[in-house]
């Protein structure tokens, strides 16, 4: 029995640890940064990204689904899904359909101008996967970013 349910602060532990383990099957284990207690605090205390969890009568959480609000100048309000993860021994199992279907009405509740979301050119699980939405998978955009480190040489 899979429930899928908007996640608690208690779960933050199971989280990161879902989120480690997509770190490190992106091959990036070094790249997570954040703690238990940094998820409380963006996600509960400053509202800065909302999650959905997928649990386990038995194993507990084994799966999740982080996003947050965006703007585009293009079309308004959007939806950014950061991430989407489920444990591989309950892949298969449309849990992973179950999370992004509830992302998917959180995007149409709101009336955004689009839900986005990135993924790795290699992946073909996860491109398959959206595949089946008819989501459009542009390559032409890259994504661009200046880490931490980048960004303290500016203060």
């Amino acid at each position: 029995m899979i429930n899928i349910r908007e996640a608690q602060q208690q779960d933050m532990k199971a989280v990161l640890g879902l989120i480690t383990e997509l770190a490190i099957y992106e091959k990036e284990p070094e790249a997570v940064m954040i703690t238990e207690q940094d998820l409380i605090t963006h996600g509960f205390s400053e509202g800065r990204f909302d999650c959905f969890v997928a649990e386990h009568r038995d194993a507990g959480v084994i799966g999740m689904a982080l996003y947050y609000p965006r703007y585009s100048t293009w079309k308004g309000p959007t939806l950014h899904l950061e991430d989407l993860y489920v444990k591989p021994e309950f892949r298969q199992s449309g849990i992973g359909k179950q999370l992004f279907d509830a992302i998917i009405k959180v995007a149409a509740k709101q009336n955004v101008g689009r839900m986005e979301w990135t993924v790795l050119g290699w992946n073909d699980p996860a491109l398959n996967f959206y595949n089946k939405y008819n989501a459009s998978i542009d390559p032409k955009w890259h994504l661009g970013t200046l880490t931490r480190e980048q960004l303290a040489k500016y203060k």
